[in-house]
C-alpha cells in the first residue's frame, strides 16, 4: 500500500485544481467499481452496488492546500493568496510548484522580524529577473502546492497532502478488499473541502446517501507541549465525536465504534476543538442526512511534512470495510 500512498501525496492537486489528482484515482479504482462519473465540481463519485436497499455515501477529498498568484512585480517575485489554510511559519524557505512544473521558494521581506511574520510579508522566488520572465512561466491566478517527496520512516510516513490523500488511499484500498457490501457504495473523492467543503455538499445533494462517512486526517495530543488532546500515533484511527463543521450524530458513532469492536480493531475517539470535514456538509443536505467521520491521526497538519502512522492507516482500511459490510441500522 505505500506505493499507492506515494503516488497520491506527490500528485498536484491543491483545491480548485484537481483534475490530475482525479485522473489517478479514476486509474486506481476503476476495476472495483460499476459506474464513475465526474460532477459539474469535478468531484469523483463512483458507485460499487450492494444489495440496493440503502446508500453509503464515504468521503475523502482530492485538494491540498497551495497558494494562487495575485501579483508579479517588477523583479519577478510572486505576492500570493493561501488556498486553504496556511502558517506563514511553516512556509518560509519551503518550496511550491506550479502545474507546468515550475518550481519555486517561499522568501520573506525581513527575516528579523519573524516573531511578526504573515502571509502577505512572504513572496514566492522563481528564479526569474523581471515580471516579464516571471510571467512567462507563471501568470496570475496560477495555483502552486507545496513540493515534498514522501519518505518511508517504516512505522511512520511523511509526505506533504496526507490530508487529505491518506484518506483517499484508504478509501481506494478498502474498495479494493470490501467482497460483500450491505449498501450501495457511493465512494466520493471530493474537490474544495480546503476552501470550504464544497464538494462534499454538492455531491451528497446529488446521492441522498441514508448514510454519511468523510474520511479524513486529524490533529494528535502527542508531540512536546503539544494542545490537549487525546489522540495519538500508532492507537488506531478515531471514530469523531465533533469538530467544528458538526456534532456527528450520535447513532453513527455508536455504530462505527461497535463495528470496531467486533472486529477487533483499535481505535481512538476524537474531540476535535477547531478543523471541519466533510460530514459537516453531508450531514446538513436536504433534510438532513446521519453522518460521522473516521479520521487518521496527523503530525504537523497543514505542512510540507504531515505526518501519519502506517498501522493506523492498515486499521483505517480494516475499519473502513467492515463498515461497507456492516448494515447501519440507526
Amino acid at each position: 500500500m505505500k506505493e499507492l500512498i506515494k503516488k497520491v501525496v506527490e500528485t498536484y492537486g491543491p483545491a480548485g485544481n484537481e483534475g490530475r489528482i482525479r485522473e489517478l484515482i479514476q486509474k486506481e479504482i476503476a476495476p472495483f467499481v460499476d459506474e464513475m462519473r465526474v460532477d459539474a465540481l469535478g468531484n469523483l463519485i463512483a458507485l460499487k452496488r450492494g444489495n440496493g436497499s440503502k446508500k453509503l455515501m464515504l468521503a475523502a477529498h482530492m485538494d491540498e492546500i497551495g497558494v494562487m498568484v495575485t501579483h508579479i512585480d517588477k523583479h519577478g517575485f510572486l505576492r500570493f493568496y493561501p488556498v486553504g489554510g496556511l502558517s506563514p511559519l511553516t512556509m518560509l524557505g519551503n518550496r511550491v510548484v506550479f502545474e507546468n512544473g515550475t518550481i519555486g521558494v517561499i522568501g520573506a521581506e525581513k527575516l528579523e522580524a519573524q516573531k511578526d511574520l504573515t502571509l502577505n510579508k512572504l513572496f514566492i522566488d522563481i528564479g526569474a529577473n523581471s515580471k516579464e520572465e516571471a510571467a512567462a512561466k507563471v501568470g496570475l491566478g496560477d495555483v502552486a502546492a507545496m513540493a515534498r517527496e514522501f519518505a518511508d520512516l517504516g512505522p511512520r510516513l511523511i509526505a506533504k497532502a496526507m490530508d487529505d490523500r491518506i484518506a483517499c488511499a484508504i478509501l481506494i484500498e478498502a474498495l479494493r478488499a470490501v467482497k460483500q457490501p450491505a449498501y450501495d457504495i457511493y465512494a466520493v473523492f471530493t474537490t474544495q473541502e480546503e476552501v470550504g467543503l464544497r464538494g462534499a455538499r454538492v455531491a451528497a445533494y446529488g446521492i441522498t446517501p441514508d448514510l454519511g462517512i468523510a474520511v479524513d486526517v486529524t490533529r494528535t495530543g502527542d508531540t512536546p507541549e503539544s494542545a490537549t488532546m487525546d489522540v495519538s500515533l500508532g492507537k488506531g484511527p478515531t471514530v469523531k465525536i465533533r469538530d467544528s463543521s458538526l456534532i456527528c450524530t450520535p447513532a453513527v458513532r455508536k455504530f462505527m465504534e461497535g463495528v470496531a469492536a467486533q472486529n477487533g480493531i483499535q481505535y481512538q475517539l476524537e474531540v476535535l476543538e477547531a478543523g471541519g470535514t466533510d460530514a459537516g456538509a453531508i450531514q446538513l443536505t436536504k433534510g438532513g442526512i446521519p453522518a460521522g467521520v473516521m479520521s487518521i491521526p496527523c503530525r504537523y497538519i497543514h505542512t510540507a511534512s504531515e505526518m501519519v502512522d502506517y498501522e493506523d492507516v492498515l486499521n483505517g482500511v480494516k475499519l473502513l470495510t467492515h463498515i461497507m459490510e456492516t448494515e447501519f441500522m440507526g
